[in-house]
């Protein structure tokens, strides 16, 4: 293709593509603009030829008439701009956030002789990134704390605890059901203390057999069973200096925990198969969602390992005693997974709502976060609705609800604790102090904050 005809066909080229060009002469007067721009900037060819550029009150330029070498435009006195990201004014009002690149343009002697624009329309990207910091802030709002999302009283008060908590290194144990948060917790009370820039390492006790759980918490030497084939660190010593979770810690053998005893009481730890000890600074929160007293009375449970664990006990309420935060954590779920699948559903039904806030939630958040995910799914339209709920949501409707047992207060179950531990001590504070896992002076403070008389 000879230079006549790439001449010939330029202004097709031009007239065909999806960016803006734009030429202006050396003083920045507009000599032609392509069929994009026009688009783009709202200006016909007849109102805007002829027009200097500043016309257009692009934010990215920079004018600098006054300067001694006489360029009236920052892009001329560099020769080119890049990826510049701006907003520059529709003809008519409003404006329009556009990408530009720029180039001087010289003839055959090397003189400029004006400067090439090309300016792409970025709005539709930079509202998306803005919807999505929108979603990031919402999801970082006051109702949030670690990772955690509620409003609540008792909610507030497992904040309150978490924060306590962060501030001791005493073992925290985390009570719940099923699909409540504890992992979540856990994680809110390392990045809430001292040791939040020191390793979080987490164990589940119940995904590992008692053969390999001593290995994976302490670590082995080479040669100590087979397979064994060189000397590796266990989980405590990766967790050095920062916390360890023990999620699942009712599924502990008795052996095992003969062993996190010993780590309890004197900070140190041996490899399986050596028996040099070593001394590590590691606290230990641990999650379950047994009966751990029951467990004890089994025989399944060691009582001693019980109270060195129990020292900072947390209850995570289940979904439906704190189905206040059902609205909060359904906006949550909702624009997470919005943002995530890209679906244009707009919202949730008042219909559907209510429906949520009358299940039980047996499987509590996980639950509620699965029934989202489900009815992202099924959802052709832009609102969820009743029918597009889980089945066994929609059929609950139908069934008798069991009544509800009595909600007892946190301090209600720290008073009835404190009563178990004085009536097996016999009154002694000391000896009740020791069962609960808590100082003398704790004792005596909750005696007369509850008003219990001996």
């Amino acid at each position: 293709m000879f230079e006549r005809d790439l001449n010939a066909y330029w202004k097709t080229v031009v007239g065909t593509i999806q960016d803006g060009v734009m030429i202006v002469d050396t003083e920045g007067i507009i000599v032609s603009v392509n069929k994009a721009f026009e688009t783009i900037t709202g200006y016909s060819r007849e109102d805007i030829l002829g027009k200097p550029c500043s016309t257009l009150s692009c934010s990215g330029c920079k004018v600098i008439r006054k300067s001694e070498d006489g360029h009236f435009c920052l892009m001329f006195k560099n020769s080119r701009l890049k990826m510049q990201k701006c907003l520059l004014m529709r003809n008519g009002g409003g404006y329009v956030y556009i990408r530009k690149n720029a180039s001087v343009l010289r003839d055959g002697d090397g003189n400029v002789t004006g400067a090439v624009e090309t300016i792409t329309d970025i709005t539709d990207l930079v509202e998306k990134d803005t919807q999505i910091e929108s979603f990031r802030r919402e999801l970082q709002a006051e109702d949030r704390f670690h990772g955690l999302l509620g409003a609540t009283a008792p909610m507030r008060r497992v904040f309150d605890l978490i924060v306590n908590a962060a501030n001791s290194d005493a073992p925290v144990i985390i009570y719940g059901e099923s699909g409540t948060g504890k992992d979540l917790v856990a994680q809110a009370i390392h990045a809430s203390s001292t040791r939040k820039k020191k390793p979080y390492v987490k164990v589940n006790c119940a995904a590992l057999n008692e053969s390999l759980l001593e290995s994976e918490l302490f670590g082995h030497v080479k040669g100590a069973f087979t397979g064994a084939h060189r000397n590796r660190k266990g989980r405590f010593e990766a967790a050095r200096d920062g916390d360890i979770f023990l999620d699942e810690i009712g599924d502990l053998p008795l052996s095992t925990q003969v062993k996190l005893l010993r780590v309890l009481e004197e900070t140190v730890i041996e490899r399986v198969g050596d028996n040099h000890p070593i001394h590590i600074d590691v606290r230990i929160i641990s999650a379950t969602n047994q009966d751990l007293r029951q467990l004890v009375d089994q025989g399944v449970f060691r009582k001693d390992f019980f109270y060195r664990i129990n020292v900072i006990p947390i209850w995570i309420p289940p979904l439906r005693e704190r189905m206040g935060d059902i609205p909060l954590l359904a906006e949550a779920f909702f624009r997470r997974i919005q943002l995530k699948s890209g679906k244009t559903i707009q919202g949730i039904s008042n219909e559907a709502l209510e429906i949520l806030m009358k299940y039980s939630w047996p499987g509590n958040v996980r639950e509620l976060k699965s029934s989202f995910e489900y009815a992202f799914v099924s959802c052709p339209g832009s609102m969820i609705a009743p029918e597009h709920l889980p089945p066994n949501i929609i059929q609950s409707e139908a069934l008798p609800k069991p009544k509800e047992k009595p909600h007892l207060s946190l301090d209600d179950i720290k008073k009835q604790r404190l009563l178990d531990a004085l009536q097996k001590s016999g009154g002694n504070q000391s000896e009740a102090a020791r069962i609960l896992g808590i100082s003398r002076t704790s004792v005596w403070n909750q005696i007369k904050r509850f008003n219990i008389t001996l």
